[in-house]
């Protein structure tokens, strides 16, 4: 009697912490490169056993087969894996938006790593996506990361396969609308680049000899240090917003 407890509770708890870990794994803020892998499977442990008692009753009886038991450990790691991975798609919009920012204000060359994305990109990028981090956890955003992984429990059962295709297909649908948020985020450094460019064609046709690269790209800089001072704010604000719809969008039932 007593090992047949100490089974299933071995089993709920590894059926629990392979979709928490994995989406603690990939989950903004607490996936970060920087964070050090034992607070990340601490995190992992804590949220385990604060679910177990809850969601312990739902977890299905442990497969006789070890076929059927991969499925299900690769099931939950599926939805592990969508729940991490559509938050670190919607903040990656920062990074396009930084990356586009920096083009268009003459720092493209400004390389840095990126913590949050933890390949080398332009310096803005990197900013930008560490800025993200730190309001998410500044506004208390990661307590709805937490409640996302609570959530799933109830929207996705333990035990039943996950549906692929529609996984998919809301993975480029988040995909191209985080790009498409970077570039919208980005749209005043991409009006004043094509202003500035038109202006330089206009002025090299004028003054041939004039050392354009030397005169224009140190004012274009200043200028694009101008303006995102001016609407770093609004980038910010606009992007909290947007995570925050999409993250409640993902587990809002169907």
């Amino acid at each position: 009697m007593l090992s047949e407890l100490l089974t299933t509770g071995v089993f709920t708890f590894m059926l629990l912490f392979v979709r928490i870990g994995t989406a603690i794994m990939v989950l903004p803020g607490f996936g970060e490169q920087y964070v050090p892998t034992s607070v990340r499977l601490g995190i992992a442990i804590a949220i385990t056993l604060a679910l177990a008692p809850v969601v312990g009753p739902t977890i299905p009886i442990e497969p006789s087969q070890p076929l059927s038991l991969a499925l299900l450990i690769g099931a939950e790691m599926a939805i592990g894996l969508l729940i991490g991975g559509v938050a670190r798609i919607i903040m990656s919009a920062l990074h396009v938006a930084g990356t586009i920012i920096a083009f268009k204000s003459g720092l493209a060359y400004a390389l840095t790593i990126d913590p949050a994305q933890g390949v080398q990109g332009a310096l803005i990028a990197s900013f930008l996506s560490f800025v993200g981090v730190v309001v998410i956890f500044a506004t208390d955003m990661h307590y709805l990361l937490l409640a996302a992984i609570a959530d799933s429990y109830t929207l996705f059962t333990p035990g039943a396969y996950p549906p692929l295709g529609d996984f998919t297909q809301f993975a480029v649908e988040v995909s191209s609308a985080a790009f498409r948020m970077g570039v919208q985020l980005s749209a005043p450094f991409i009006v004043f680049a094509m202003v500035v460019n038109i202006g330089l064609g206009v002025l090299a046709r004028i003054m041939p000899a004039l050392p354009i690269f030397f005169v224009i790209v140190p004012l274009q800089i200043w200028v694009g240090f101008l303006l995102l001072g001016l609407t770093l704010s609004g980038i910010v604000e606009f992007h909290t917003s947007y995570f925050e719809e999409r993250m409640i969008e993902l587990l809002s039932p169907v």
